[in-house]
């Protein structure tokens, strides 16, 4: 393991991460708008080819949508007729009990259609009282998953909010041809647009082992096609995945860093409740990471990051606790940012610190 070399904290930090030791996006923001801009995320009724079966069956080792995506929990019609209750646009016909765990699998037979991209922006606009723009989050499930032509219906109605200033749209790299990029590049031409990549790593064992559906090459070319468009790129990649060691999620952040990205999301790993791997982790064949592992981990990877990547996210969080297994921090989110910064000024370092253009 690479020994960490304390340094005194640099007298100024890079100028545009104003007074943190990363590049926040906050931050990213208030350098292209005059005034605040936050996002609202919203559910387009996508699902997943790699639930659908065009690619696979079951989805990733570690998804339960409802559990990551706000939503995906609240953004759907109430259900009509005899069902008392509708979780997360789904109706549930029948539950099976799970044989090597005690969760419950629930069998999903019909999804709901979502209430409108409009209705859903009012709704979320009033609950937020957040004054200022916003970016509309197309984030449930596989957000270019249709024809160019439905997706710029949902795409068109988003942007008619006179106060929706650029869209961001979550996806898998296996799922944006040629013709889907153009159509968001056209949207890049008069708004903020972020593709939000679903890569979770580099490494090929890896998303294997996850039943991800896809290669690292796939991911390339994907972000390739993407990059010279206009378009902001961002990707997600997951911290403590099944198999990986430290060095292996470095080398993600070192490879992603000479890729042109503009953003990340960083999350560790979460055992959620209806998920494979719930038996997994209920076989011991999966490990999770304590705050005192995560803290100088996720410090570890980001003085590898560029400088010029935003950071929008520096762990996961899940909508609903009585869905989470594993792990069960205790700090909330402010002082879980606050632990983060505290371990920079310990070092002396920041992001980018270790850096090299090299990479």
């Amino acid at each position: 393991m690479e020994v960490l070399v304390s340094m005194p904290l640099p007298e100024v930090l890079p100028l545009h991460f104003g007074n943190k030791p990363y590049f926040s996006f906050k931050q990213f923001l208030s350098q292209r708008f005059d005034f605040p801009v936050h996002k609202l995320c919203v559910d387009a009724g996508f699902t997943c080819p790699n639930r659908d079966g065009r690619v696979g069956y079951g989805g990733c080792t570690y998804c339960y949508n409802p559990g990551f995506s706000q939503a995906a929990c609240d953004n759907h019609a109430p259900v009509i007729g005899q069902l008392p209750v509708a979780v997360a646009g789904f109706s549930l016909r029948k539950i099976t009990q799970a044989k090597a765990c005690d969760c419950q699998f629930p069998l999903i037979i019909e999804k709901l259609p979502p209430v409108s991209i409009q209705e859903q922006i009012q709704r979320l606009k009033l609950k937020s009282k957040r004054k200022g723009r916003f970016l509309i989050y197309f984030q449930p499930y596989t957000n270019t998953y249709k024809s160019p032509e439905k997706l710029k219906l949902l795409y068109d109605d988003a942007l008619s909010d006179s106060d929706v200033v650029g869209l961001c749209i979550g996806t898998r790299p296996d799922c944006v041809d040629n013709e889907t990029l153009s159509l968001i590049e056209g949207y890049a031409k008069n708004h903020h647009v972020w593709i939000e990549y679903g890569l979770q790593s580099i490494h090929d064992h890896t998303l294997k082992a996850i039943n991800r559906g896809h290669t690292f090459a796939q991911s390339e070319d994907a972000i390739n096609r993407t990059r010279g468009r206009g378009i902001f790129i961002c990707v997600h990649i997951i911290l403590g995945l099944p198999g990986e060691t430290r060095d292996e999620m470095i080398e993600t952040i070192k490879t992603l860093s000479g890729m042109g990205i503009h953003g990340i999301k960083i999350h560790h790993l979460h055992v959620m409740k209806n998920t494979p791997l719930a038996e997994e982790f209920y076989q011991r064949r999966v490990k999770v990471f304590t705050i005192e592992e995560y803290i100088p981990l996720v410090c570890d990877v980001l003085e590898y990051l560029s400088p010029s990547v935003t950071v929008q996210r520096l762990f996961g969080e899940v909508t609903g606790d009585d869905l989470l297994i594993a792990p069960r921090w205790e700090k909330p989110k402010n002082a879980m940012l606050a632990a983060i910064e505290a371990e920079f000024l310990r070092r002396g370092s920041f992001q980018g610190c270790r850096y090299t253009a090299a990479y």
